[in-house]
């Protein structure tokens, strides 16, 4: 060969190789970067090729796809009652993209998970349409409907969960949103979705996992179990508390909500009165690190995937003696989500042992086979069962003495917590009203609900837990029990 064309052979085979390599890095090593490109269409538009598969509640699925009859991006998703359903499943927008349990389990709503490569095979050979697999969750529709009626107007949220498991029975958030309404690709999708990301009420803010609040009284629950762990007080035994208290450190009386007799006041009386002074006193008393670490084995200070991630709720690290005795009553720095408070009460209920919560039952490939199942798992243990008992026995005298007559199911022994946070400056804006509690029957107790409503409407002197956020839990915790 002559040495022109050899040059030439040398040259052709480097364009080859380069070809070779550039093919390579972007096939196998960039493929995941360029699927996963905003900019690409592609796969979206293979998302949506087929309808997707359905987010089940209760044996029924509250999803579907409809057909739209367009040239790149043939199904839409659907939701029955959207915005009762949305703080469960999130959305899934062919112009927006998905959240929640629709972006979570996305590969098996679409047929793509890697399980399902020996059906997505056997359907080729065959020529069936591909189909999507299904995702089964925990929660109990008739449970979800009276949390969502429930808040009605309301701002609020709404989360109850089976003690026993950790299954999450109910997540609903107001004001809520219609995934439907901005599901499709077109303009109007856009504007519709812009308008709910603007609005002032955030209804795509998913309140029960991802928006915390000062717990108020709801936390002393916690500081309940902190007291009886530390061996240093039993309920129908008086506490060394005068009036007024002054805080550690200060000269400032820690004030009770109106005229409650809390002087020296047994844990029983205190927990029925809602006494500020007794916990905040055993608060500062027990010290930060004792009441940090209940707090903590409540579920503090993390983040929890249900499988959705929930936000931290805080209790602080680094405080002075009274900043510990306000944060021992829901106060201060201290705020929880509402599933975090559920967590609370079921970690009462369920005799002192918090399961870890989870909102999906099982994976089902589109043969219904189970591709992948939740089992129960404990998480931690807050109280001994002794003292869980204790606490239960103290829970159900607020129920049916103190501040939680309106949770009251006839038949159902209801153990719960009021509570009234402030909010704002000197209290200057609207306080939040809670409610936890569990409801226990022959066979155990089936449900531990947390509901937080902030409700803009109500004149300030009108708000407390019992009033507003008790009948919410009781109307839950019935639809739970009757099913």
């Amino acid at each position: 060969m002559n040495k022109p064309l050899r040059r030439i052979a040398i040259f052709c085979g480097l364009l080859v190789l380069a070809l070779l390599l550039r093919d390579n890095w972007i096939q196998y090593v960039k493929a995941d970067t360029y699927q996963s490109d905003k900019a690409n269409p592609r796969v979206t538009i293979e998302r949506y090729a087929q309808p997707r598969g359905d987010i089940i509640a209760d044996g029924k699925p509250v999803t579907g796809s409809k057909n739209t009859n367009g040239i790149s991006y043939k199904y839409k998703r659907t939701w029955k009652n959207g915005p009762m359903w949305a703080p469960v499943t999130g959305y899934s927008s062919q112009l927006i993209g998905a959240t929640q349990l629709e972006s979570l389990n996305d590969d098996i709503l679409t047929g793509n998970d890697d399980r399902l490569f020996f059906r997505r095979t056997l359907d080729m050979i065959t020529g069936k349409k591909k189909q999507g697999g299904n995702v089964v969750t925990t929660i109990n529709s008739a449970a979800q409907k009276a949390a969502f009626d429930g808040l009605g107007s309301k701002k609020g949220a709404v989360a109850a969960i089976d003690p026993s498991t950790g299954a999450i029975l109910a997540l609903a958030s107001t004001p809520s949103y219609d995934p439907s309404s901005f599901a499709g690709i077109s303009n109007k999708d856009g504007e519709t979705f812009s308008k709910l990301e603007k609005d002032k009420d955030k209804p795509l803010m998913n309140r029960a996992l991802r928006e915390t609040y000062p717990p108020g009284s709801t936390f002393k629950v916690v500081t309940a179990a902190a007291a009886l762990e530390s061996g240093k007080y039993q309920p129908d035994q008086k506490t060394d508390t005068p009036l007024p208290w002054i805080m550690p450190g200060t000269n400032t009386p820690l004030p009770n909500e109106g005229s409650i007799p809390c002087k020296d006041a047994t844990l029983r009386n205190a927990l029925k009165y809602s006494c500020n002074t007794v916990f905040g006193k055993i608060g500062a008393d027990l010290g930060q690190d004792a009441m940090l670490e209940e707090a903590e084995k409540f579920g503090f200070n993390a983040k929890h995937d249900v499988p959705v991630r929930s936000a931290a709720s805080n209790f602080s690290k680094d405080m002075t003696p009274d900043g510990v005795a306000q944060s021992s009553i829901g106060q201060f720095n201290t705020a929880a989500t509402p599933l975090q408070m559920a967590m609370v009460a079921s970690a009462v209920a369920n005799d002192g042992k918090l399961m870890k919560p989870y909102m999906v039952s099982e994976l089902q490939s589109p043969s219904l086979d189970t591709i992948e199942k939740t089992e129960p798992k404990e998480m931690s243990r807050p109280l001994s069962a002794e003292n869980a008992q204790k606490l239960q026995s103290m829970m159900e005298t607020v129920v049916n003495e103190g501040t939680g007559t309106n949770a009251r199911i006839p038949g159902v022994t209801v153990g719960g917590k009021t509570g009234t946070a402030q909010h704002g400056v000197a209290n200057s804006e609207l306080p939040y009203a809670w409610f936890v509690s569990y409801a226990k029957t022959d066979q155990g107790s089936p449900v531990a609900v947390a509901v937080v409503v902030e409700d803009g409407s109500a004149n300030h002197d009108d708000i407390s837990g019992g009033g507003l956020a008790a009948p919410i839990a009781k109307s839950v915790m019935e639809a739970v029990i009757k099913k």
